[in-house]
């Protein structure tokens, strides 16, 4: 399967949390936001 990944922008609606981390990798329940979308297209 193919995908594209749209990880743009400033993610302002997550801060204060994304002033130290990238929203991509933004924890969801433990892991990083990006690897639940990348695992989703796997």
């Amino acid at each position: 399967m193919k995908g594209v990944i749209l990880a743009a922008g400033y993610g302002t609606r997550f801060l204060p949390g994304t002033k130290t981390i990238p929203k991509e990798m933004f924890p969801l329940i433990d892991t990083p936001a990006i690897d639940v979308i990348v695992q989703e297209l796997i």
